[in-house]
Parts: structure tokens; sequence; C-alpha cells
């Protein structure tokens, strides 16, 4: 090990920390960099990245989130006591200072489960990206005014397909159900979507390679470890989508995103909805390649009266956002940007 594998795991960290904090986390962005610190260092961070730290590993997406994730776990499972006066989430206060020797004793102490949770890819099933999921709904069904099958790949708990049951503000107004327990209160910026929209879900499903069900409280813990800390809106968020997920079905089936989509066909008299947020970076390229191949397949088949269309929000240049809401439709295959909206998607500007 000459050290280049070291220096790369602490650089990872590194650029997370700073991705955090142009986000607005203050917490993660000074925790990460510590970690950072620690790995160079030959600190217990070390040791829980293992065999990470070799000079030919290859290091998984979103190593810090994974790390950090790890430990909001131990915090929301009662297994690391001495953090929970540091856990915003737990009704702590965040203090690097304060709280960095009973991080390194933890890590120290837990070191087999956090390397554990490295195998884990992050679900936050972020609810405020729904904002601009609504935004591409609501021009689908005011141009076509078809009932709508809303499919979405990388689905996790499939919170977001129950984005119509979601409340949304906006400088003009709110749009959704007004007893509803996600509201968003700056949800829309810029021109607001068609809201007078005739919108009828008549189907709700996703694929996932590791969905998860909020009915059971393992799972509800395991998005809310992924969901920073210091964010404690967000948490909110998660927490009263969890609720309208217990009143509104869905469908979410463990499978991969092309082989779900190779499994769908379009229907007559409806919009197929294709919808993914901040999934693409997750899918090898063989992967995206045949989602891709599969939606021309099924855009041939599209028509007036049997419609595709797919939403996306994901990374265009700038990992920190902002992101395009991008809108295409079949027939035709328009493709236009909508919007756009930071990583969390709150909130989604609109351009028209």
């Amino acid at each position: 090990m000459s050290g280049q594998g070291i220096s790369r795991a602490a650089e990872a960290l590194d650029w997370q920390a700073k991705v955090c904090g142009r986000l607005g986390s203050p917490m993660y962005a000074g925790l990460l960099a510590a970690l950072a610190g620690d790995v160079v260092a030959g600190g217990p961070t070390r040791a829980v990245l293992g065999d990470l730290v070799a000079d030919d590993a290859e290091l998984p997406p979103v190593l810090g989130l994974r790390v950090v994730g790890g430990l909001h776990r131990l915090v929301l499972d009662g297994e690391a006591p001495s953090l929970e006066e540091h856990y915003p989430s737990v009704g702590g206060r965040w203090d690097l200072a304060a709280a960095w020797p009973s991080v390194l004793a933890v890590v120290d102490q837990h070191r087999d489960a956090l390397h554990r949770a490295l195998d884990l890819t992050p679900q936050t099933n972020e609810v405020g990206r729904s904002a601009a999921l609504m935004g591409g709904l609501l021009r689908i069904a005011d141009r076509f005014a078809l009932p709508v099958r809303l499919v979405e790949i990388g689905a996790s708990a499939g919170l977001n397909l129950r984005a119509d049951h979601f409340r949304f503000g906006s400088p003009s107004g709110w749009w959704g159900p007004p007893d509803s327990p996600v509201a968003m209160p700056d949800a829309w910026a810029g021109p607001r979507p068609p809201v007078d929209a005739p919108l009828e879900l008549v189907e709700r499903r996703g694929f996932d390679l590791a969905p998860l069900d909020v009915s059971r409280a393992e799972d509800r813990l395991t998005l809310e470890a992924y969901t920073w800390p210091d964010m404690t809106e967000r948490l909110a968020r998660l927490r009263a989508a969890c609720e309208v997920a217990a009143e509104v079905p869905a469908v979410v089936e463990q499978r991969g995103a092309a082989d779900g989509l190779d499994a769908l066909e379009l229907e007559q008299g409806t919009a197929t909805v294709l919808w993914h947020s901040v999934t693409w970076m997750y899918l090898a390229e063989a992967e995206r390649e045949r989602i891709d191949a599969r939606v021309a397949e099924l855009a041939q088949d599209a028509g007036p009266d049997r419609v595709l269309a797919r939403v996306t929000l994901e990374p265009a240049d700038e990992v920190a956002g902002p992101f395009p809401v991008v809108l295409t439709t079949w027939p035709f295959g328009e493709a236009t940007v909508i919007g756009s909206a930071p990583p969390h998607g709150l909130p989604t500007t609109w351009t028209g």
C-alpha cells in the first residue's frame, strides 16, 4: 500500500463534506471533513474502510454518505447513546469539537457494523423531489387529459409515488389536499404548473433492487438514517410521507430498473409516466443504455390515446445542483427543460 488508496478514500469523504456544506448541512460538512482527516491519520475511520483504502480499490458511489449514514443509524437505534446529545435528529445540538471524542469512540467500538454499512446504497427517498415530479405530471394531464400510470425506477419505499397526496405551496397559492400531513410551503417558484389540470393517478408502480416497506419500523429507520441529522425539516417530511404511504397503496417490486421496464407495456386510454430522480448516477452504464433503449421501444407504440412520458431530475454538470427538470412526451418525443431544482428538490423553479 503506497498511500494512494488512503488519499483517494480521504478525498472522497472530503468531497462529500464540501457537497453537504453547499447543500445546507454544516454538521455533515464538518463531520465528513474530520472523518477524512482521521483516515489520513490512521484512526478508526481508516479501519472501518478496510480494503477500500487499498491502492487498487474501487470506491462505491457516495462513500461519505454510506459512512455517516451508518453512524446515524447507530444513533437512531440507540446503539450510540454518547452521540444523542449531539444529533439534532434525536433532539441534540451539533458541535463538532464537543462531539468529536464521542464520534471517534463510537466509530472504534462499532467498526464492524459501520464497515457493513458501506455495502448499502443510501436510500433517502427524498420527499422534496416530488415537487419536480408534480410539475411534470400536471403538464402531462393538462396536455393529454388521460389517467396517469406512474412508474418510478430507483423507487426505494415508493413515497413519491404518492406525490398527488402531498401539498405544494408557491407565492400564488397551494396545490394538493388541504389536510395532507406533507405540506411544503415554498415548494414552487416561478410560473406555476397548470394546477387546474385533470390529474388522475390510476396506477403507482416502482422498481428497486432493495425496496423498503415503511410499514416496517426497521425500514423507516433506514430511510431516516440516510437523511442528514441537522436537516430536521427533511426528517419531518419523510415521517409525514410515511403516514400518507400507510393510507395510499403503491406497488414497489424488487427488480432492477431495466428488468422492470422490460416488462412494462403502454395501455390504451392512459398516459404512462416514467419518473426518476437522482438515480442515474447509481446505475451502471449498461443498465442506463438498456433503460434508454427500452424507452425508445415503448415510444414507438405511443399515440395520442396511449401516451408515454418521462420526467427526470438528474445531475447535469454540478453535483450540488441545480438539476434540470426534463419532461419528454411521446408521440413526437419532445424533450423540454421545464424547471430546475437543487438535489433535494426544494424549491423547484419553473421556467414556464
